[in-house]
């Protein structure tokens, strides 16, 4: 099969230099008529014969251009494919070919992953305009009526160019140059600030498409793992490894988890963005990297149970907020205090204490450690600080929610008060609107 293990390869007769030669084979009634012409990185080469003239196109390298080209790839795509990062030490490429009806995982199969997200957008815009969009009519989910920004070029530049929240001493500052008083500007601020905040209906819509879909993909995975023995004993995940045939259930498991956190990756800078940004950037390709290596590495067995393990309890969190944009608070409240039980559960005794172990200690009693070992575990220990993070924050929100009255998030970009009355109150949030933690703490 090859290092490159289901990855197209390189022509041998590109290797070897073959059909580099420029020189055209002529006649001897033509070579007294030839010549060429240059343009750029390219060489035109005619020949004239019968007061005709052909003309053909060749590159200006040289054979050995193309043969130290070819050659510097061949050696990356060695290093890069070279089977001491991938497999055990006892193990090569050729021991994954297909055989005797066992069937393995291969690279070139994850080509799919780029249609997989492109259709899951579409069947998400779908969603959200015919399904999400009708069901928060019918719930009453309707967006606030925000007052526009009176136009001053002066704060519109220092709000584009320095900070959308300036200090009392920049106010005072920016009253001098716009001629405004000071509770002006205040109010100015705010409702610039709300004019760049997603609006109630999107948040709705993007936690409807998220619970719909975790919940498949968990109901996905429970019937993919229900009836295979590594799920009742995590030892049974390296039996046998790496020479273990892949199954249709985990072929397809893999590729809409695949394409959906791709799909996330694609439309994040559309999505509503959180204060948690960057670590949900960091996530996202922290699981497509984990993901594809086990693809690659044949840990697809452990792969299943870490994405059955995350989706559980995503379903609640994204129900949660769909009931909270909703106004049916109390339930809400209820799904929120499951959601981090379980949260709890299966992120911070679960995920670090069985499959973390699981991908630990029991290879050593079949294998010696390699790279691939030693960076998958890296990747899970990336996911579980993750949690961490996580999981300070949805204790606080839980907290909150129990003993306080939950008003705001220190995460959450809420809409604030732009009310220009002498009563207002300064930088108030409104009530929480599942924009916050328990709106957007999807700890995977």
């Amino acid at each position: 099969m090859g290092p490159l293990w289901g990855l197209p390869s390189i022509p041998r007769e590109f290797l070897q230099g073959e059909g580099c030669d420029h020189r055209s084979r002529q006649s001897g009634r033509e070579r007294s008529h030839t010549g060429f012409t240059q343009t750029g990185p390219w060489k035109t080469h005619y020949t004239k014969h019968a007061g005709h003239t052909k003309a053909t196109i060749s590159s200006v390298g040289t054979c050995q251009d193309n043969t130290a080209c070819s050659s510097m790839l061949q050696t990356v795509s060695e290093w890069l494919w070279w089977e001491r990062l991938w497999l055990p030490g006892n193990v090569s490429w050729s021991d994954l070919e297909d055989s005797e009806g066992r069937v393995y995982a291969k690279a070139s199969q994850l080509y799919a992953i780029l249609p997989c997200a492109l259709c899951l957008l579409v069947v998400r815009y779908l969603f959200e305009r015919y399904v999400a969009t009708p069901l928060a009519d019918a719930w009453g989910v309707r967006d606030r009526v925000r007052r526009k920004v009176e136009p001053n070029p002066v704060l519109e530049q220092y709000f584009c160019s320095q900070t959308r929240l300036p200090s009392q001493a920049n106010v005072r500052s920016l009253c001098k140059k716009t001629s405004w008083p000071e509770r002006r500007v205040q109010v100015w601020f705010r409702r610039r600030r709300n004019q760049d905040r997603p609006a109630l209906r999107k948040r709705f819509c993007e936690a409807s498409w998220r619970c719909v879909f975790y919940f498949f993909a968990f109901l996905g995975g429970v019937l993919a793992l229900y009836d295979k023995p590594w799920l009742y004993n995590l030892k049974e995940v390296w039996a046998g490894f790496p020479k273990q045939s892949m199954l249709p259930s985990q072929y397809w498991y893999y590729l809409l988890e695949m394409g959906f956190y791709l799909s996330l990756l694609l439309s994040l800078s559309t999505d509503v963005k959180r204060k948690d940004f960057k670590e949900q950037v960091v996530h996202h390709i922290a699981t497509l990297t984990l993901l594809s290596f086990s693809w690659f590495s044949n840990y697809i067995r452990i792969g299943t149970l870490v994405m059955a393990v995350h989706d559980s309890a995503d379903i609640l969190l994204e129900c949660a907020k769909v009931l909270n944009y909703a106004k049916w608070h109390q339930t809400a409240n209820a799904m929120f205090a499951v959601f981090t039980l379980l949260f709890m559960l299966t992120r911070l005794v679960i995920f670090p204490l069985w499959l973390i172990h699981c991908t630990w200690v029991y290879p050593l009693e079949t294998f010696a450690p390699f790279f691939g070992y030693y960076f998958f575990n890296v990747m899970l220990v990336v996911l579980q600080i993750l949690h961490l993070y996580w999981a300070v924050l949805i204790s606080r929100m839980f907290y909150k929610c129990v003993f306080t009255k939950l008003e705001g998030d220190d995460r959450s970009d809420e809409e604030e008060d732009d009310s220009d009355s002498s009563n207002e109150r300064k930088h108030k949030p409104t009530h929480f609107n599942g924009s916050g933690t328990r709106g957007r703490a999807n700890g995977h």
